[in-house]
């Protein structure tokens, strides 16, 4: 990459830059498993990790990465190129399994283990994925079991997951909760991941080129098609968490303690709550879901300074009355990715955490995936997703022409830089129109300002053609969150005769508020423009949401055209 005065000119984010963070400084792309390994070695009686109380030390995470890798080695022939799929939410299994495979070699695929087993077997047989790891709670050793039976996984490795508790707790599940357990019959095809450690054995040397071999195979959310996976290399993976490291300015050293609710099969989590922190040696936090009362334990317990979040849970957090800022006093820094941020959520949550730093940030499956991100040591731009990390370039494009455009104008966001995934797998159309001139395209329109701050409007794919006029939900799902009755909206276009597409908006009402489709409306006025205002206000229950909390469209167009699109 030039890194030239001349194109210096071109990077106007550099100027803002916070005193101490160098866009040029040397980025690691030593892989994440050796950094990781190599801080175990350091302080070994050090905590890493924390599950509901139970810890393991970065000594005895060390231990088990090994024998872990050394029994995939061993046991099952992994090597360079081999797909082990993982089927985990967050527990002390992950980690392990996840430095384990990248240590024998294998490539990491991520399953979210609330997706259907159509949706897995699509991810497990386009990877062409040989072992799969999970856990022997039914819910989720069934799907994985029914992968097994039809051949997309010859091996299962099983995890008892009462094993990840500590002892009083483990007691109480086994005698609670254990028909929410499975009992799986193990053979030479489902093995068990504690008697895969027990075994001790020693991990090989494999030679990683970073920049070629492929650590993680992750698969896009789906939400606008059929999931591909990404080719993330290890360089890419090291490269992000490296850019991360350089951009918290020291934020991601001891004392600091890292909440991770987030899953880490989500790319977001896996880089920041997971290889980020441990490859800087200080503890990861784990919840295995979001729950407001658990959450608060976990701050009170742990006095945890950093929270990977996304808005919802943010939301969630500030509209909670039963919340105190007292509760989130050792809070100093929450980073907001996964979706946009609404001005209102960012208002609502500094009055529960008055002295916290809330930085949205902003990336993507295909870029490891962080590419920008606001200060995290010191306020940022309100509604701006900050600047590129160091050695990140962006441009903005015209949509239609393709011409890259100015400062303040409208285009598709467009990246280089070394966290950039080097194409889809076994997908070469996809992969060909992904990139641009050797730019990776975003799919999302905004524009940088003159100090190069960078600001989004909306999803291409999201965006609505109304009489012949761009119409961006954004902008319409902002003006009904300033709304004092609103607590979430979701806006989508559906086909209107006369328009072309028309704007439908969804919205949850917070609880013991009301408001009219009419109040609402009028509310809207002066606000947005006719083409703006909504065709239709629907109110619901609940909106349809990812498993990391985002706000999701595509369920509501889905239930759109079969309720509503049919009458029309």
């Amino acid at each position: 990459m030039d890194t030239s005065a001349g194109q210096d000119s071109l990077r106007p984010w550099i100027a803002s830059y916070p005193e101490g963070i160098d866009w040029h400084a040397r980025i690691d792309e030593t892989p994440v498993h050796e950094q990781v390994l190599a801080a175990c070695a350091k302080n070994p009686g050090a905590p890493a990790l924390d599950f509901l109380g139970g810890t393991t030390t970065f000594g005895e995470l060390a231990q088990r990465i090994n024998a872990f890798a050394g029994a995939l080695q061993s046991q099952f022939g992994v090597k360079k190129g081999t797909r082990v799929a993982l089927m985990l939410p967050n527990t002390p299994f992950y980690p392990i399994a996840y430095y384990g495979v990248l240590r024998a070699g294998g490539t990491v695929v991520n399953c979210n283990p609330l997706y259907t087993v159509p949706e897995l077997t699509h991810i497990v047989a386009n990877a062409g994925a040989e072992i799969m790891v999970t856990l022997d709670l039914r819910q989720i050793y069934e799907k994985g079991e029914a992968l097994q039976k039809a051949g997309h996984a010859k091996t299962l490795i099983v995890a008892h997951f009462p094993n990840a508790l500590p002892t009083v707790k483990k007691i109480l599940f086994s005698i609670a909760k254990r028909k929410d357990l499975a009992r799986p019959v193990y053979s030479d095809r489902i093995v068990s991941f504690e008697s895969l450690l027990a075994r001790g054995d020693k991990p090989g040397v494999v030679a990683i080129d970073p920049r070629k071999d492929i650590a993680i195979q992750q698969y896009t959310g789906g939400t606008t098609g059929i999931p591909k996976g990404a080719l993330l290399s290890h360089a890419n993976i090291s490269a992000n968490v490296s850019q991360i490291d350089k951009w918290g300015d020291g934020l991601f050293y001891a004392p600091s303690k890292v909440i991770a609710v987030l899953p880490f099969f989500h790319i977001f989590a896996m880089t920041v709550c997971l290889n980020v922190p441990l490859s800087n040696g200080i503890p990861v936090i784990m919840l295995p879901r979001f729950e407001l009362k658990d959450l608060l334990g976990v701050f009170a317990r742990t006095k945890a300074n950093i929270l990977p979040s996304v808005p919802t849970l943010l939301n969630a957090v500030a509209r909670a009355d039963s919340v105190t800022p007292e509760q989130l006093a050792s809070l100093e820094v929450a980073i907001s990715g996964g979706a946009a941020l609404p001005d209102e959520v960012r208002h609502a949550f500094a009055k529960k955490s008055s002295k916290a730093i809330l930085a949205e940030g902003y990336g993507l499956t295909e870029t490891s995936p962080v590419v920008c991100c606001a200060a995290l040591r010191k306020p940022s731009k309100p509604m701006s997703i900050g600047l590129p990390l160091p050695g990140t370039d962006i441009r903005f494009v015209d949509v239609d022409s393709g011409e890259v455009v100015g400062i303040g104008q409208n285009g598709e966001l467009q990246v280089k830089g070394p966290q950039v995934m080097l194409g889809y797998y076994d997908n070469a159309e996809a992969s060909r129109d992904v990139f641009m001139d050797g730019w990776l395209r975003t799919g999302d329109v905004g524009h940088m300002d003159e100090e190069g701050y960078v600001f989004l409007v909306d999803r291409i794919k999201d965006l609505i053609i109304c009489s012949g006029f761009n119409v961006y939900p954004r902008v319409i799902e902002e003006a009904l969150m300033a709304h004092a009755a609103v607590e979430e909206v979701n806006v989508i276009g559906v086909p209107d005769e006369y328009r072309g597409e028309a704007p439908i908006a969804f919205i949850k009402l917070k609880a013991g508020q009301s408001a009219s489709e009419a109040d609402l409306k009028s509310f809207l006025n002066g606000t947005l423009n006719k083409i703006e205002m909504p065709r239709e206000i629907i109110f619901k229950d609940a909106l349809p949401k990812t498993l990391i909390g985002k706000l999701s469209k595509k369920e509501l167009r889905e239930e759109y055209a079969q309720n509503k699109g049919a009458k029309r």
